[in-house]
């Protein structure tokens, strides 16, 4: 497996395919809109892991600054196809980003895990992740969101 920075728009949209694994009903055109509203106002990027020519697995990284923590990482949708799962993406992702988060002076690396999702659970506390408080949403349109 090989992962590789993607920086530019082009390089994102062509990886769809494995954030629809997460979201189906994430459409070209509304990945669009949400990069081109994401990529010129912050420090945000993708990883992706590659088996040959094919992105199995793939992550957002935003660096950013809280007044709790200082600078820190996000993981921001850690997703792997579900055929290669357990193989070993989802760790070299968040070993990555780690790498990411020392090199820049962060203070931790934070990331939101839907409460349902306990495989991926299993995998963040594996790699030292704990849960530090609760993540609250007021949703304000049900219809907004996937």
């Amino acid at each position: 497996m090989i992962l590789k920075e993607l920086h530019t728009k082009d390089d994102m949209m062509a990886q769809l395919h494995v954030l629809q694994e997460l979201y189906p009903t994430l459409t070209h055109e509304d990945y669009s809109k949400e990069l081109d509203a994401m990529l010129p106002n912050n420090r945000y990027f993708q990883v992706a892991v590659f088996e040959e020519d094919t992105c199995v697995g793939l992550t957002g990284v935003w660096i950013g600054t809280k007044l709790w923590s200082g600078k820190y990482a996000e993981i921001d949708n850690l997703v792997v196809c579900s055929a290669h799962r357990s193989k070993g993406a989802g760790k070299l992702l968040i070993d990555y980003v780690k790498a990411i988060a020392q090199k820049e002076g962060c203070s931790m690396v934070a990331l939101d895990s839907y409460t349902t999702n306990f495989n991926a659970h299993k995998l963040f506390y594996n790699e030292g992740f704990g849960p530090k408080g609760f993540h609250f949403i007021h949703v304000m349109n049900n219809e907004l969101l996937r």
